[in-house]
């Protein structure tokens, strides 16, 4: 235990340190907060020796002392509630000799330490801090302190945190597929298509004021097509990938129409796949896909038309193109391909329909095609036509030929086309034949009376699921629907489901087909599901 004099010169050096003025240095970072509690805990451990070794012979000189003291500590507190942080920043500085007097133990290095605090605190006045202290100049030095440790944690927290803290860069896709376009772009904003502008007497709408406005106001229509063309391209080059000879159509069907659902996100009516996988084979031009239990297999010298649309609130891309492994098929599928882009350069505002068609049976019957040695001039089918397309409805009620002589209707702004053109090496004629499989509800039909209760809850069934939208069997197995055949012709004789059977061409014919969707917008025409690959 010290003696007298170390209790002395422990008090002495209690003074001294209080009376050492606090220099935090903001530049680094909360060091001078450190400095601050180091000479807080060297006055508590003097202040203590002291205090022990005024025990025994100065108690009197001790309580007198305390009395003062407590004074000054409620002179402190009243100080303390009007000058807010200031105060209490100040009397920490003197927390040793201040415990010393109110516990009335210790001696007059205690009492000489508070007294001399008292006169420190009233003689300071706040120093002006810049940077990172500036903001709590008010709060005293020892809160300087505490802001500047605080800023130095947060910094260092800063720099250790992890990368996985940081801001995720954008995502991409995977292979395959399985990401959902919308998250690849999460502004909201999808890639534009191929812009074509008009010709002729539409070019003034280039630079109309009034079109640009019209075609803002449009925007979030344009921007949900734009999406459903962005899943379309990505699905179809994933398919061109994987499609190989010996795979069972069914097995191709499902992996298309799967990977069509994980990337819009399906949601019921609100986005999905906008009609059933046609996958037709050979002299089949369109409307076929295996129901269910169907056991064809896709063959090296099979000629496949594979068409698929996804739809985004009901705003339905169609598009469609042929996949041939044997290369004797390539002169057909070009002259087929340059038929369809000869059909989209020709379109626009005030186009007149007939003048599409002439336009494409010109480039389309202008090529031949040997197969198996025997060269066959290559027809467009005069039967099958593009269409318009509506919100929820594939067919909207003009139909684009692709041969001459067809109507003289126009096109007009604002509307949505399929252009889609057949090449033949038949006849250049279909008919309906084979199983049927895709069906669709009448667009136009009201309320029809049904007895068969099967018949009702079929029907209940199809609003549910795909209202106005084509389906096909497959997709009432998928749903989980038994034992609806008898329930599915009731509903297709009393007018409310139309049955499309597959369309075929001569038998041992071969047909190619390619399309794709374009919007007239009112400044130009964009061709949307316009990819890399055609």
């Amino acid at each position: 235990m010290p003696g007298p004099l170390a209790t002395e010169e422990a008090a002495a050096a209690a003074v001294v340190a209080q009376k050492a003025p606090s220099k935090p240095a903001v530049d680094e970072e909360g060091r001078a907060g450190d400095d601050v509690e180091e000479g807080e805990d060297a006055t508590e451990e003097k202040g203590a020796d002291g205090q022990k070794s005024a025990k025994k012979k100065k108690k009197k000189k001790g309580k007198k002392a305390g009395g003062a003291q407590q004074q000054e500590q409620q002179q402190q507190q009243e100080e303390e509630g009007a000058g807010g942080a200031a105060a209490n920043g100040e009397a920490t500085k003197g927390e040793g000799a201040a415990e010393g007097g109110a516990e009335g133990e210790s001696g007059e290095g205690g009492a000489e330490g508070a007294v001399e605090a008292t006169a420190t605190k009233k003689k300071r006045k706040p120093r002006k801090k810049s940077g990172a202290g500036a903001g709590a100049a008010a709060n005293g030095e020892a809160a300087n302190g505490e802001a500047a440790a605080a800023a130095a944690a947060a910094a260092g927290a800063a720099v250790a945190a992890p990368p996985s803290a940081a801001a995720a860069g954008p995502k991409v896709q995977t292979d395959p597929p399985s990401v959902p376009v919308k998250d690849l772009f999460p502004d909201g904003l999808f890639p534009q298509a191929e812009i074509c502008d008009y010709k002729d007497d539409n070019l003034w709408r280039k630079t109309s004021a009034e079109k640009r406005e019209q075609e803002r106001l449009e925007f979030p229509i344009v921007n949900d097509l734009r999406q459903a063309a962005e899943v379309h391209r990505q699905v179809r080059m994933y398919m061109r990938r994987v499609i190989k000879p010996g795979m069972l159509m069914t097995d191709l069907c499902e992996t298309l129409e799967d990977t069509v659902r994980r990337l819009i996100a399906a949601n019921g009516l609100q986005a999905g796949i906008a009609f059933p996988t046609g996958c037709s084979l050979n002299w089949v031009a369109a409307h076929w896909t295996p129901n269910s239990g169907d056991k064809t297999v896709l063959q090296y010298d099979d000629v496949m038309k594979l068409d698929f649309g996804t739809h985004i609130g009901g705003r339905i891309v169609d598009s469609a193109f042929t996949v041939a492994f044997n290369p004797q098929y390539d002169q057909l599928l070009e002259a087929v391909r340059e038929a369809t882009n000869t059909g989209v350069r020709e379109c626009g505002i005030d186009v007149r329909l007939c003048d599409v068609g002439c336009a494409i049976q010109e480039v389309m019957e202008s090529y031949e095609v040997t197969i198996n040695g025997k060269t066959y001039p290559v027809k467009a089918i005069r039967n099958l036509n593009g269409h318009s397309i509506g919100p929820y409805q594939i067919h909207a009620g003009k139909s684009v030929p692709i041969v001459k002589g067809g109507e003289a209707t126009r096109m007009e702004e604002g509307e949505l086309f399929a252009i889609e053109t057949f090449g033949s090496t038949g006849k250049g004629y279909v008919r309906e034949d084979l199983e049927c499989s895709h069906y669709m509800k009448n667009f136009d039909v009201g309320h029809v009376p049904l007895r068969l209760p099967r018949a009702k809850q079929l029907l209940a069934t199809i609003d549910r699921n795909f209202g106005t939208l084509a389906f096909c069997r497959r997709y009432l197995d998928r749903l989980g629907e038994t034992k609806y055949l008898m329930a599915l012709k009731n509903l297709c004789d009393a007018g409310v489901v139309q049955p499309h059977p597959p369309l075929c061409e001569t038998k041992g014919s071969y047909v190619a087909q390619f399309e794709h969707t374009l919007v007239l917008r009112p400044t130009c025409k964009e061709v949307l599901s316009r990819g890399e690959d055609f």
